[in-house]
Parts: structure tokens; C-alpha cells; sequence
């Protein structure tokens, strides 16, 4: 696409405790309004601490608003757009060389991300084992729905609908459609979203009974469920298996999407071959003072296990690492982002040596042999 394209990763349970491993691999796939900083998933809903006890290597695509994560027709604002050229030819290679996943994949997405996740496994037969729509527009050829998508991509940003598919009769659209697609996704495992519109407990209420202050959420969600169910119907004609969770209640916003990643969970779990729940686990000796010493890290998700020079233990919240010649300390957040980057211990920086200490306007952190520095939401490292 010409440009620099961010990639989150949430690495699976056991990515450190069993380096030789490979794991599954989940897409999770943002909305309309997907912001080029961070990922929906982790900006505002609890992805980061709900994948970190699964075991599979969770996937958000940063940035993407309005773009339904397709290949356009005709570049618009000046850009190509070629989505689905990265997501399925460009970036699986380059995470299965460095990040140990497997072709074993799901895709997930809210919104716009549900159409995607239908339409990109239909469009690509073998690609996905399961595909997930949170609230998703299924049926996109259905009477008024291009026109519908046309007005909400101009208001998430002046996007043209015509660039992407052309007008609402080019076959492009059809090619597109997960209600077209629909014989493709036989053999998958499939969830399907979505609440009714009307205010539900997530919601906050307007003073009239069933109506939020969130018209333009309750309008997109009776238009997901009115495609959901078309979609859904197309599906069992066809004697495809869904599963399927109409609530009788919610809108179009997070908290709703946020609480369908976690009903959908134990589904995706046995779609990707990996099991529901984490194993036991406990922490000891300077590791468990450690790791006691701060709240953040939560339960502990693996054993201890070795690594060359020491040894180290995963936490909800990040890891705690130990060796002789440093004690025990935690690292975690963007600081421990960077420090997993840069290979953790067995890279240049080797084992921590203090634990996070606040600056102005940031963090700090040191090793053994440099110091990674956040501040102005990056972190930085300072290798000696």
C-alpha cells in the first residue's frame, strides 16, 4: 500500500515458556472508526488482559477506517488500498518467520472487522478454520445496503464507496457480499452477533424505555441484526452450522462487542485446537516476592520456567525474570512490549536489573546492558 502498516500482537500463553513451540493465530479485526494509533481491541475493550492466559498469538491490524479491509478498486485520497493483500498474502509469511505462528487462523471483528473476518474467509477457502462477527453488516447487496455503507464511510472520514466497489450495481460488491459467499464458508466454524438497538444494560439510557442516547448506535445495530439474520438464514438453507447470539438488547458500541469476545471464546478455542481455560499455576521464592510486590502483574499464567543465564515466570500483566547476578524483576506494558521486541534476555539488553521506575512524563527501566526509556506514548532503547 506504499506506507508503513502497525501490527499489535498479544504472543500466545507459552510463546516464552516453550521457545520451540508454534502457535494458532486469531485476526482480530477493528470497526468503521479504527484509529491509526492502536488497535480497537486494546483502546477500548480488555483484549490485552482477556488473551493473555490463550494460547494462541492474537493479530490486530492498526489503522484501516472505513476500508472493510479489502483491496479498492481505485486508490481515494490519494492512496492504493490493498488490505486483503496484506492480511492474507503479506503478513502471514513475515509472522510465521519471526513470531512462530501457525496456518492455523481465525478471524474476528466488530463491525466492519465482522463483515471482514466472513468475507476474507469465504474469499480465501483454507485461509481460516473459524470466523467470528461481532455486529458485522452480512448481507451487503441486499436493497439499500451499499448506499447505507456509502453514508457511513463519508461520515467516518470522506471514504468513497464507489473507490472500493464501485457503484451499488458493480458485481464487486456481490464478490464482496458474506450473504453471496455464503457456500464458501462451509466447513468452518462459525459466530455470529448481534443485539436488538434497543438500550440494554451497557447502554446508557435516554428516559425513554428502550431508547439510548446513542441514536447512530441503536440504527447501525437494527441494521447489523436485520443483515445478521438474513446472512444467518442463507446459512441454513445452505446446512451450514452457525452459532448464533441475538441479544434481545444492546447497540452498536464496545461494551457489547467487549462481552461477545468472551462468549465466543471457548467456540474459537476448539476451532484453533487449543484448550479453553489456562493450566494451574504458582509462583515461588524471589519470583513470588517479586511478583507479590506488584498488584499489576495478576495470576500468574505459566510454571517457572528456565532461560539461558536465569530464569522467568508469565503474569496477566507481564513477566517477572530472574538471575544471579540481577535478583527478580517484573517488566511489563510498553516497556515490556519493547523489551520482547528486542528478544528479552536473550537479546541486547540481557536481564533486568531495576524494576520500572517513573520520570517525567514516563518510565524507565534498566538492564544489563542498556535502558529502555518510556515517554510521549513510545518506548525507546538504549542500548550501552
Amino acid at each position: 500500500m506504499g506506507t508503513r502498516i502497525q501490527v499489535q500482537l498479544l504472543l500466545a500463553r507459552d510463546w516464552n515458556s516453550k521457545p520451540d513451540s508454534r502457535f494458532p493465530m486469531l485476526y482480530m479485526l477493528d470497526g468503521l472508526h479504527a484509529s491509526d494509533d492502536e488497535n480497537g481491541w486494546t483502546k477500548n475493550a480488555g483484549a490485552e488482559s482477556f488473551y493473555a492466559d490463550k494460547n494462541v498469538t492474537v493479530v490486530l491490524p492498526v489503522g484501516g477506517a472505513a476500508r472493510f479491509y479489502s483491496d479498492w478498486k481505485q486508490s481515494d485520497n490519494g492512496k492504493a488500498y490493498k488490505w486483503e493483500t496484506f492480511l492474507t498474502r503479506e503478513l502471514p509469511p513475515l509472522l510465521d518467520r519471526d513470531w512462530r505462528t501457525t496456518t492455523v487462523r481465525g478471524m474476528a471483528g466488530l463491525s466492519m472487522g465482522g463483515t471482514a473476518a466472513m468475507t476474507l474467509a469465504a474469499r480465501d477457502p483454507g485461509f481460516a478454520r473459524y470466523a467470528a462477527s461481532y455486529s458485522g453488516l452480512l448481507a451487503l447487496t441486499t436493497l439499500g445496503m451499499p448506499q447505507a455503507i456509502a453514508s457511513a464511510m463519508r461520515d467516518a472520514g470522506g471514504y468513497n464507496a464507489d473507490a472500493m466497489y464501485g457503484t451499488s450495481t458493480d458485481a464487486e460488491w456481490q464478490s464482496h457480499d458474506p450473504y453471496a459467499l455464503a457456500e464458501k464458508l462451509k466447513g468452518l466454524s462459525l459466530y455470529v452477533s448481534s443485539g436488538s438497538g434497543l438500550a440494554g444494560v451497557r447502554d446508557v439510557p435516554s428516559g425513554v424505555p428502550g431508547v439510548s442516547t446513542s441514536w447512530t448506535g441503536m440504527a447501525l445495530e437494527v441494521l447489523s441484526r436485520f443483515s445478521s439474520q438474513q446472512f444467518v438464514a442463507k446459512l441454513n438453507k445452505l446446512s451450514i452450522p452457525v452459532q448464533v447470539n441475538y441479544r434481545p438488547s444492546g447497540t452498536h458500541s464496545w461494551p457489547y462487542w467487549d462481552f461477545e469476545m468472551r462468549q465466543s471464546w471457548p467456540q474459537a478455542a476448539s476451532a484453533l485446537g487449543v484448550e479453553a481455560a489456562k493450566p494451574d499455576c504458582a509462583a515461588a521464592g524471589a519470583i513470588a516476592s517479586a511478583a507479590l510486590a506488584k498488584s499489576w502483574l495478576g495470576d500468574c499464567l505459566t510454571a517457572e520456567y528456565p532461560l539461558a543465564g536465569g530464569v522467568a515466570q508469565d503474569f496477566r500483566g507481564g513477566r517477572v525474570l530472574w538471575s544471579a547476578a540481577t535478583g527478580a524483576h517484573p517488566v511489563g506494558g510498553m516497556i515490556g512490549g519493547a523489551y520482547q521486541g528486542a528478544a528479552g534476555p536473550a537479546g541486547a539488553l540481557g536481564f533486568p536489573t531495576t524494576d520500572e521506575t517513573p520520570i517525567q512524563g514516563g518510565a524507565r527501566q534498566d538492564f544489563q546492558r542498556g535502558t529502555i526509556v518510556f515517554h510521549d506514548g513510545k518506548a525507546e532503547i538504549h542500548a550501552s
